[in-house]
C-alpha cells in the first residue's frame, strides 16, 4: 500500500508481546456477539478466517473445538435469541442447538433446554502467532527496536529514551498507554483508558477433559463476556476470566509498576463513573472485584458445567490488563473499536477483546484510514 516506505517499530519493553499481545486468551472468535453495524462484526469473521489460515500455513497448532454458549435458565433465552440474530446479520456460521445436542458435543455442558454451538471458534498460544508475525514482519523490513520508551512528540519527531526519531508518520498502537499518546498529537480529548485486570484459573484435570469452550450468555450492554471455559491450544481448561477495575495501567500484581499519578487519575475517573454512568460501573466493579476469590469463580464456571470441583482449580494464570477506552464526556465504555487520526498520524484508541481475532484485516484498515487521510 505504501511502496518504499521504511517502518520502524519503537517496542518500550526488552521483547514484543510483554503486554496484550502475549497475555490474551488466545481464542479465535466467530463474531456472532456484536452488532452488525459494528467495526468488530466487520472484522472479527474476517480475521477469524485469514488467522486460522495463517496458523495452517506457519503450522502454529490450533485446538478447533468450537464454542457453547449455554443458558442458566429461561430468561437467557432472549439473550440467545439476539446472539442468533447477530450470527445470522454478520454471515457467521452458528447453530441453534437442543440441550440434548449440546450434551452430545460436550457431557459435562449444563444448559436449561436450548444453546448456541460456534463450530468456528478456535484457540492457539498467542505468543506462537507474535513469533512468528515479527517474524515475518523483520523478513519484510520492518525494524524492530526494543527497549525504546515514547517520550513525547517534538517539532515532528519522536522523543525516546534512545534518542530522537526523525518520522514521516506516526502510528501509536501504544495500548494501555494509547489515549497518552494521542493527547501529545491532539487527539483523544474526550477520551481516557481504563484499565481492567484479567484473570483465569487454570485446570489441574487432564487435557480433554472438557471438550469445548463454554460461555454464557453475556451482558451485551457492557463488553467483558462473563467468566467461561476456554479450552487452550494444549487441551487444558481455564476458567474467567475477571474483568476487575486495576488502580493503575500495569497493575499485574502487587505494587509492581506502580504510578502515583496513574493511581490517582484511574480512582479519580472511577469514581466519576460510580456517581454517574450510562452503565452500572458500581455494580459491575463490585461484582468484578468478588471474583478474586477462587470459590466465587469457581462457583460462577459451575452454572455451566458439571463436576466442577475447586481442588481442580487452585493456580492462577499471567494476568492481563485490558486497556479499556471511556468516552468521559458521555460516561460510557466504548464497545467498539475507535481511531482518530491527520495527515501526521493514527492512533489505534480501541482495540479490545476480539482484537487478536481482528488483527489482520483491522491492520487492513488502519492502513486504508491513513491512505485516506494522506490524501
Amino acid at each position: 500500500m505504501f511502496p518504499g516506505a521504511s517502518v520502524t517499530l519503537l517496542e518500550k519493553e526488552a521483547e514484543c508481546g510483554m503486554h496484550a499481545s502475549g497475555r490474551n486468551s488466545g481464542v479465535l472468535h466467530a463474531g456472532f456477539y456484536y452488532s452488525p453495524d459494528s467495526l468488530k462484526a466487520k472484522f472479527t469473521w474476517s480475521g477469524n478466517r485469514l488467522l486460522t489460515a495463517y496458523c495452517d500455513e506457519r503450522k502454529i497448532p490450533l485446538n478447533k473445538c468450537g464454542k457453547l454458549v449455554v443458558a442458566k435458565d429461561k430468561a437467557d433465552h432472549a439473550g440467545l435469541d439476539e446472539l442468533l440474530r447477530r450470527g445470522r446479520a454478520n454471515g457467521i456460521p452458528l447453530e441453534q442447538i437442543s440441550e440434548k445436542q449440546a450434551k452430545q458435543i460436550e457431557p459435562r455442558a449444563k444448559t436449561c433446554e436450548r444453546a448456541l454451538f460456534s463450530s468456528a471458534t478456535s484457540t492457539v498460544n498467542p505468543t506462537l502467532v507474535l513469533e512468528a508475525m515479527k517474524k515475518d514482519a523483520v523478513n519484510e523490513g520492518v525494524q524492530i527496536h526494543c527497549g525504546v520508551r515514547y517520550l513525547r512528540s517534538s517539532n515532528g519527531c519522536v522523543m525516546t529514551t534512545q534518542g530522537k526519531y526523525d518520522v514521516g508518520f506516526v502510528i501509536n498502537t501504544a495500548g494501555l498507554y494509547a489515549d497518552r499518546i494521542a493527547r501529545d498529537y491532539g487527539f483523544a480529548e474526550c477520551y481516557r483508558i481504563l484499565p481492567f485486570k484479567g484473570l483465569y484459573l487454570y485446570s489441574s484435570e487432564p487435557p480433554g477433559s472438557i471438550r469445548t469452550n463454554i460461555y454464557p450468555v453475556p451482558d451485551l450492554r457492557n463488553p467483558f463476556l462473563g467468566v467461561h471455559f476456554t479450552v487452550a491450544a494444549n487441551g487444558i481448561a481455564k476458567i474467567g476470566p475477571t474483568a476487575i477495575p486495576a488502580f493503575w495501567r500495569e497493575q499485574y500484581g502487587g505494587f509492581e509498576n506502580f504510578q502515583l499519578k496513574e493511581c490517582l487519575d484511574v480512582v479519580v475517573r472511577g469514581a466519576g463513573l460510580l456517581l454517574r454512568s450510562e452503565f452500572n460501573f458500581k455494580t459491575l466493579a463490585v461484582r468484578e472485584l468478588a471474583k478474586y476469590s477462587k470459590l466465587k469463580m469457581i462457583a460462577l464456571a459451575g452454572q455451566l458445567a458439571e463436576n466442577v470441583k475447586a481442588e481442580h482449580y487452585t493456580e492462577w494464570g499471567k494476568p492481563g490488563i485490558r486497556a479499556q477506552l471511556v468516552d468521559i464526556r458521555n460516561r460510557r465504555l466504548e464497545m467498539d473499536f475507535v481511531l482518530e487520526g491527520d495527515k501526521q498520524s493514527m492512533h489505534v484508541l480501541n482495540a479490545v477483546s476480539p482484537g487478536f481475532t481482528c488483527g489482520i484485516p483491522f491492520s487492513n484498515y488502519v492502513c486504508e484510514r491513513i491512505k485516506d487521510a494522506l490524501r
